[in-house]
């Protein structure tokens, strides 16, 4: 039985303890030390992106491993920074890539880019930070989600900004009982719905935070629980096991009826 909230409450009680454990494992440890013994060579956006070694370190510290291969867009949003409003970075919807290119500032700082502590040990722990949320994910995918929307929340302003970006619309769907079929619908209707029904506004509340993160755990858990109740052939052969079930449904509806407070 999945226990989402508690392994959350676990683990970021004491989140310095957390990230020490991370780095400290051997594949973690050495990457970052090849990562902060190297960077500061780097002088230009080619040298980057030419060590795959470091230049992928950097993108999965800011959650930007699945666009790896695009170094061609990558570049572009390297090469034009994020001083401009109409640099390219800024013109997307995922704040990732601000974030990258802020923190690998070329544009800005040019050959001294990498020797900023956003490069350098900002990447750093940053990496430890995504990499203790892929493991946590290994065990538990709706705690990999809390942890990495605990992270991300201050940062959001925009429904659109929910939307570029898988996770944090697969737990803004599960806390409100919202189906994934509405991923399907006008992105501009998708937009207005979250933002009639949540004021954003809270997301800058640590507090607030939380609570809608216990409320996305307690959905995500119950649902999971329906699932493996209503699939697992062996709960069939227990008395009973259709009686868990209807609870269990109906703790989802229950659930879904609960009206976040803003």
């Amino acid at each position: 039985m999945l226990s989402t909230i508690a392994d959350y409450t676990r683990l970021t009680n004491d989140m310095g303890k957390s990230l020490t454990q991370v780095a400290k494992q051997p594949d973690v440890s050495r990457e970052t030390d090849y990562f902060l013994s190297h960077i500061g060579n780097v002088k230009t956006i080619d040298d980057f992106l030419k060590d795959y070694r470091l230049y992928s370190y950097a993108m999965k510290a800011y959650g930007l491993s699945d666009m790896t291969y695009a170094k061609a867009f990558m570049r572009k949003v390297l090469t034009e920074g994020v001083a401009s409003k109409d640099a390219f970075a800024n013109k997307l919807t995922d704040t990732r890539y601000r974030q990258f290119a802020a923190a690998f500032n070329f544009a800005a700082l040019g050959d001294k880019a990498t020797q900023a502590a956003a490069a350098t040990t900002g990447t750093a722990t940053q990496y430890v930070t995504q990499t203790m949320e892929e493991k946590a994910g290994d065990q538990n995918e709706g705690l990999r989600l809390a942890l990495y929307f605990t992270r991300k929340a201050s940062t959001i302003t925009t429904g659109y900004q929910i939307l570029a970006d898988k996770a944090l619309t697969q737990v803004v769907q599960t806390a409100m009982g919202w189906s994934s079929t509405i991923s399907s619908a006008d992105i501009d209707a998708q937009a207005k719905m979250i933002t009639d029904k949540i004021d954003l506004a809270d997301f800058q509340d640590p507090a607030k935070v939380t609570k809608f993160v216990q409320r996305f755990a307690a959905m995500w858990d119950a649902t999971q629980a329906q699932s493996d109740a209503s699939t697992n052939p062996a709960l069939v052969l227990i008395a009973g096991a259709s009686t868990s079930i209807s609870m269990d449904t109906n703790m989802l509806t229950t659930l879904q009826n609960i009206k976040f407070n803003r």
